[in-house]
């Protein structure tokens, strides 16, 4: 199925400039409007109706659907991203509306569901990935949407991203300069977009200070606590030659079973072998030791986002605009004993 941004290249000019020609929204030369048109009829486009109902039905409402955690699980990081989000859309007189959905192709249904009732005005997504259905099928009907995360890199939407693999390297650079040389990671299974940046940050930081990297070193698993916890027993366990020396989690939580594991073990984190997370959870500056971790700037992400969608929806602004941010390094007593004092 041809989008609107086919035509746009097909003709040679900006996605927004083709919306002014279908929509008649704003004056374009006749030269221009012919081009366009030629591109469409071309391609077989056909503006969706769904997106022509979502035009002309404004709501002053933001779709938004997010995934529950297991019972006993947050992601504290989503949930600040909502609250950001809402507290952005409301200065500016728009709502949320937030919906609980179990898979991809549900949440493609509660779009469908929204679009067809006029009740939203664009949407946000989170948590995406390769290949993601729900961008398709936003770029197939043309609706306004912006993306707290990437996708394929030859598809062109607006999307905030923070930069998970210039903060790993961040991370090894830290603890190689505590001494450090033989460094774990625990990351996530194979396929997740995130996790795969993050995972190649920690390659290329060792790589940047000729650090070898044994396979043993990376254990993968779902996020959680248990996860942090087994893979260090496990890491722990190899030979003494062959021992991490440094531990750097994927995420928090799962730094967080990785400190509990060592503990267990009778191994002081920070002294004996020093652990690192990524996200910085509220709880990590309160542990015991507090915990080193790369920290996202969640609050800013949320207002940007609500921000960069509704100059879609009211300016209509749709060519794509990609944001990328850094991570802040927070040091702590878990890498850096000294931390704890300072």
């Amino acid at each position: 199925m041809a989008t609107i941004r086919d035509v746009a290249r097909e003709a040679g000019v900006s996605i927004a400039t083709v919306s002014y020609v279908l929509n008649d929204t704003k004056p374009v030369s006749e030269e221009t409007r012919r081009k366009v048109l030629e591109a469409a009829r071309k391609l077989g486009y056909h503006p969706s109706n769904m997106a022509r109902g979502l035009r002309s039905h404004r709501s002053y409402s933001l779709g938004y659907s997010w995934r529950p955690m297991p019972d006993g699980q947050i992601n504290i990081i989503l949930d600040t991203f909502l609250e950001h989000m809402a507290i952005a859309a409301a200065r500016r007189d728009y709502h949320i509306v937030a919906y609980p959905t179990t898979t991809v192709k549900d949440e493609v249904s509660f779009y469908q569901k929204l679009l067809e009732a006029h009740r939203v005005d664009g949407f946000v997504l989170s948590n995406t990935n390769y290949d993601d259905i729900r961008i398709r099928f936003l770029l197939e009907v043309g609706v306004p949407f912006v993306a707290f995360g990437r996708a394929n890199p030859e598809w062109e939407f607006p999307w905030i991203d923070v930069d998970g693999a210039a903060g790993m390297r961040k991370g090894v650079a830290h603890l190689v300069e505590m001494g450090h040389t033989r460094i774990a990671f625990i990351a996530w299974p194979e396929g997740s977009l995130t996790g795969d940046e993050r995972l190649r940050g920690y390659l290329e930081g060792m790589e940047a200070h000729n650090l070898p990297v044994d396979s043993r070193w990376i254990v993968r698993g779902e996020m959680s606590h248990d996860t942090g916890y087994e893979a260090t027993r496990a890491l722990m366990e190899l030979p003494p030659s062959k021992r991490p020396t440094a531990v750097m989690a994927v995420t928090d939580v799962m730094a967080i079973g990785a400190m509990n594991a060592l503990a267990d073990m009778g191994i002081a984190v920070g002294n004996d072998v020093a652990v690192m997370g990524y996200d910085d959870i509220p709880m990590a500056a309160y542990l015991r030791p507090p915990l080193t971790s790369l920290h996202q700037p969640i609050a800013e992400i949320g207002d940007q986002v609500v921000t960069m969608l509704l100059s879609c929806v009211e300016r209509g602004e749709l060519e794509p605009r990609h944001v990328l941010m850094e991570p802040e390094l927070v040091v702590r007593a878990s890498t850096c004993p000294t931390a704890a004092s300072s």
